[in-house]
């Protein structure tokens, strides 16, 4: 089918974007054939991007083969953002330690770190901080966790806070007041496991 001038406009302005993880793959898996083929139905009339907290490593794991993924999509935007790709070409790539400084990010690491020990959960696992180039992965029950230790995990957000609060200890899914007073913008969730500190 041609494209009409109208189409290759429209082409030009719009753009849609999708999330990976919990969109359009389960977390932290492949994406279903017939998805990836919608995709590139959809591009063939519009541009298309996805964004992800992950970097772009995780995000081609599950949506292509290596730098098939930036062939497959107008814009990826990874790391929430921080780390941008347009057309297959890297476009932009900040780095969190450029933006707190060595400083406050190793207080922030220590704190976090300081606040997981203090958690009494149903597990634990590897890898709860996981420094990236635009942010950290902070995961109280830990990155290597199986995805049924993950869903567990994530059950505790049903539990209310006051029994999730254990006498001094933190709760699992809220940050605590000082960790929330330090100078970055705001925190994220993510993949059921994480909180994200976003400069």
């Amino acid at each position: 089918m041609a494209v009409t001038a109208e189409g290759a406009r429209r082409k030009e302005r719009v753009l849609c974007l999708f999330d990976v993880d919990g969109t359009l793959t389960p977390a932290r898996q492949k994406i279903d054939p017939e998805v990836a083929a919608f995709l590139q139905k959809l591009r063939s009339r519009v541009q298309i991007g996805v964004v992800g907290g992950s970097d772009y490593s995780k995000i081609a794991e599950q949506l292509g083969e290596g730098d098939e993924v930036v062939e497959k999509f107008d814009y990826v935007f990874a790391e929430n953002g921080t780390v941008q790709y347009k057309h297959g070409r890297l476009l932009s790539k900040q780095t969190i330690q450029n933006h707190l400084g060595e400083e406050l990010l190793q207080d922030l690491i220590n704190f976090c770190l300081h606040y997981m020990a203090l958690l009494r959960l149903p597990k634990k696992r590897g890898t709860f901080i996981e420094f990236r180039n635009g942010m950290l992965n902070i995961s109280p029950i830990g990155r290597s966790c199986t995805l049924e230790e993950r869903i567990e995990f994530s059950e505790l957000d049903k539990v209310p806070p006051a029994v999730q609060s254990l006498g001094d200890r933190p709760s699992v899914t809220q940050p605590s007041k000082p960790l929330l007073s330090h100078p970055w913008r705001g925190w994220g969730r993510g993949m059921r496991v994480l909180i994200r500190p976003v400069p």
